[in-house]
């Protein structure tokens, strides 16, 4: 199968399972925002950002090795599969010895010791089911993997409905219904993939367990630096101004999640792309083409969200979160970058060396940290969000520029920073205007400008799809 069709057949499939779990989100927004209280919203979503910080250190990140390794060709399945359960396992059991110490940190009003059995519950099952996740997805098992976002769906809308609804568990009911989910993910991709039959008890090489190792444990430090730079503004937030202004802020971060679904599915196909190409002799202008399609779209989804970011807040979230949009223009452009750096992770995973990638997350870390102890007590959350834009921007041209001696991709800079600069516009039309007749015209003119500017990758990128849709229906027509 040509190289292309088969990245546009992983989006598509991972499309159908991806797409439904992020429009979830978004839907679920204005129940949960209902159901919870600014304060409420903003205590569950530190313990679940706790709790995904937690894991990768707990489990040193071997879900991450369970997919590179699952995507050899020569490796041992079952071998690697073992290698990985035993880390969480082995992992959990240390973990257990920092029960009495995480209970006792506290943030203002918000202390973890009044949470304490949730996030421990949370930190084992959401580290297992990323495990079976990421193993299956290596397995080239991507219609199971799609089919398990859409099982993730349904579940986690039926327990938010029933924990939050008629049980009225309030934060409780939030984390234990991820959980439930994320328990059902399990169950499911154990039995459809049969997992049970890659589990070694004995005879489990201990060079493989060390290589995985080895590739896993450099790439903890790396999502703990993420976590700073994603996460850490909303702890500092709390600190400074206090829960209600977090939930805030927590609630404006969910509208650029429609950029992360846009580039999450095709992330997720472009990695299993990434490996298998990265030994052909056109590499580098395989990847260059690659990328100015996904950078453009990326661009002209997050021109499009900033025009809409008023009405779509009014639409998501509780009326008492609506001042909330404020801060989403600015998130939104820091989520475009990401999504860059996201797309030059993929080298240094098909490379296997993961020391670049800390050290390159290291100095965005280290730029948000500053910046947000600068700037939100200056101006408010709004400067967190301008310190995680600063920081991803960063961490983007670091990487940008070190990928270079693995494989020279052509980024064409002058390009992303003119279409940097219109969405920082649009920024700032968006928030110091706040509305009227008059900033819609001129938001609308400047996505224009940006659809324009990106017509020949868009044009690419539809046609890539329709083409290879037509032809998926014209095949079952045949049959």
């Amino acid at each position: 199968m040509d190289k292309y069709k088969k990245l546009a057949t992983n989006t598509i499939i991972f499309a159908i399972g991806t797409f439904s779990s992020k429009v979830l989100s978004f839907l679920l927004m204005p129940f949960v925002t209902r159901m919870l209280e600014q304060g409420s919203y903003g205590d569950a979503d530190l313990i679940q950002q706790t709790a995904n910080v937690l894991i990768p250190i707990v489990f040193l990140q071997i879900n991450s090795a369970c997919l590179r390794f699952a995507l050899d060709k020569d490796g041992d399945k079952a071998e690697v599969f073992s290698v990985g359960l035993r880390t969480t396992f082995i992992g959990f059991a240390v973990f257990l010895l920092f029960w009495y110490p995480i209970s006792l940190i506290r943030i203002k009003d918000f202390c973890l010791g009044d949470y304490v059995v949730l996030i421990y519950v949370f930190v084992l099952v959401s580290g297992l089911r990323q495990l079976c996740q990421q193993f299956v997805r290596g397995c080239g098992e991507v219609k199971i993997f799609a089919i398990d976002g859409i099982v993730a769906t349904a579940t986690t809308l039926a327990f938010n409905l029933l924990f939050l609804g008629p049980f009225h568990w309030g934060v409780y009911g939030y984390i234990i219904a991820i959980i439930a989910s994320d328990f059902c993910s399990i169950i499911f991709l154990f039995v459809t993939c049969k997992l049970w039959r890659y589990v070694k008890i004995k005879g489990v090489r201990k060079s493989t367990a060390f290589s995985m190792l080895k590739y896993s444990i450099p790439m903890m430090p790396t999502i703990i630096l993420w976590w700073i730079i994603n996460v850490s503004d909303r702890y500092m937030v709390t600190g400074f101004i206090g829960s209600a202004e977090n939930g805030l802020y927590t609630a404006a971060s969910k509208i650029p999640n429609f950029v992360i679904m846009f580039s999450s599915i095709f992330i997720d196909a472009w990695q299993l792309s990434a490996v298998d190409e990265y030994e052909s002799d056109d590499r580098a202008h395989f990847f260059t083409n690659v990328f100015r399609v996904y950078s453009g779209g990326v661009f002209s989804v997050s021109a499009a969200l900033i025009l809409g970011c008023q009405l779509l807040t009014r639409i998501l979230v509780a009326p008492s979160y609506y001042t909330s949009w404020q801060y989403v223009p600015v998130l939104i452009m820091a989520t475009t970058i990401s999504c860059h750096v996201n797309f030059l992770a993929s080298v240094y995973m098909a490379e296997k060396k993961n020391i670049m990638a800390m050290i390159t997350a290291l100095s965005g870390a280290a730029a948000n940290v500053i910046l947000n102890l600068v700037l939100i007590k200056q101006i408010g959350a709004n400067g967190a969000a301008i310190a995680t834009l600063v920081a991803f921007i960063v961490v983007f041209v670091t990487r940008g520029i070190d990928t270079r001696r693995f494989i020279k991709i052509d980024f064409k800079a002058p390009i992303i920073a003119t279409e940097l600069l219109i969405l920082g516009v649009q920024a700032a039309v968006m928030i110091l205007m706040k509305g009227g007749v008059l900033m819609y015209v001129i938001e609308g003119a400047l996505v224009v400008v940006m659809l324009l500017f990106n017509h020949k990758p868009l044009k690419e990128l539809v046609e890539l799809l329709v083409d290879k849709f037509l032809k998926k229906r014209s095949k079952k027509t045949a049959e």
